[in-house]
């Protein structure tokens, strides 16, 4: 495994370590997504949603999950958090053809009181974080990035460890020996945070990602 931080917990959920197809790169790991049934965000969710940008990108963003926009078009990052995270992109110097974009968690887990009545975004479980984490792991062996940039907490407790807490740690390049070597880790705030600040807050929130992400292209080699 990539980083085998995060503790295993036993659950009702199979895993979906069964449905990754061993040493595959990132193109077969999103044919065979699909298929999972790791965990029982599958039948609800309108499909998963894997991943997008570079293939072998130098820079890996990992969020939490799928949101509404995501599972109906199935692309991490198009919807609202997703467009303030290109434009913090931009605004970091990060060159949007070295980045590769995923979630820890691949079904979007909503609440939703009738057909037809509006998805409400719904935190993953430790649960669904091991069943899924197959996949993430097997993905950035894939990718092999020189930073990993975990945006808010799901991402950063599946893989620094579920004591890891952003709100002390944020902005600070770790590193950890994985099995491609050691590699750097830069925690952050997911961007849908700085949407839900304050509006007499929000420009300070989404200067401070910016320069978390700063932190992270300063951490690139060479």
């Amino acid at each position: 495994m990539l980083v085998g931080l995060a503790s295993a917990v036993v659950s009702e959920h199979p895993g979906a370590g069964q449905w990754v197809p061993e040493g595959a790169g990132v193109e077969a790991l999103r044919r065979a997504a699909p298929e999972c049934r790791g965990c029982e965000l599958w039948e609800p969710a309108t499909q998963v949603v894997f991943s997008a940008g570079a293939d072998d990108g130098r820079l890996a963003f990992v969020g939490e999950q799928p949101g509404d926009s995501e599972d109906r078009q199935g692309v991490p990052f198009v919807g609202p958090a997703g467009r303030l995270l290109l434009a913090a992109v931009e605004d970091a110097g990060i060159d949007r053809s070295q980045v590769y974009v995923t979630n820890a968690v691949k079904h979007f887990r909503f609440t939703q009181e009738a057909p037809g009545k509006r998805r409400i975004h719904q935190t993953p479980d430790l649960a669904h974080m091991t069943a899924c984490k197959p996949w993430l792991v097997a993905e950035l062996v894939a990718v092999d990035p020189d930073v990993i940039v975990c945006l808010g907490a799901t991402a950063a407790k599946t893989l620094l460890g579920q004591d890891f807490r952003v709100t002390r740690q944020r902005g600070v390049v770790i590193e950890r020996e994985t099995s491609r070597g050691p590699k750097k880790f830069v925690a952050t705030v997911h961007p849908s945070a700085v949407l839900r600040t304050p509006d007499d807050e929000r420009d300070a929130a989404y200067a401070a990602l910016v320069d978390d992400l700063r932190v992270a292209a300063g951490a690139l080699p060479g």
